[in-house]
């Protein structure tokens, strides 16, 4: 392949590379109401949740769940339960906002140092 050819091919992996970017605007998101779907046990959870900048109140059935939240950037922040119950409730949970669209964002969360378990999930803007 001629150099005009090749320097042809990389102008065009730029300009490609230029168009696919994924939108992070994490701060739509700090507050509001959202719906997020999720597995356990085998079975599909519904859970509704209010955060405000620095409180997360999560709603599951008749379950409430109260976490603080604690910013680390504009698109990660960290939960902590108010009231854990448990030891594995006692873990902190972070949270990392990977992409952002109209009325939903997706990210991924796992207990703080877990990198191995990570998960992924989109919650949706309801409010």
């Amino acid at each position: 392949m001629g150099i005009t050819k090749k320097i042809a091919c990389l102008f065009m992996l730029i300009a490609l590379a230029s168009c696919y970017r994924v939108e992070r605007d994490c701060k739509d998101f700090r507050t509001g109401t959202f719906e997020f779907s999720y597995m356990l046990d085998g079975k599909e959870v519904k859970s509704t949740f209010v955060r405000n900048d620095s409180i997360n109140i999560d709603y599951i059935g008749e379950h409430i769940d109260t976490a603080s939240v604690t910013w680390v950037s504009d698109c990660e922040f960290i939960m902590r339960k108010l009231h854990p119950t448990s030891m594995i409730e006692k873990k902190a949970v972070q949270v990392k906002i990977l992409m952002t669209d109209e009325d939903s964002y997706t990210f991924e969360y796992a207990i703080v140092g877990d990198e191995k378990n990570k998960k992924r999930g989109t919650a949706v803007r309801i409010e």
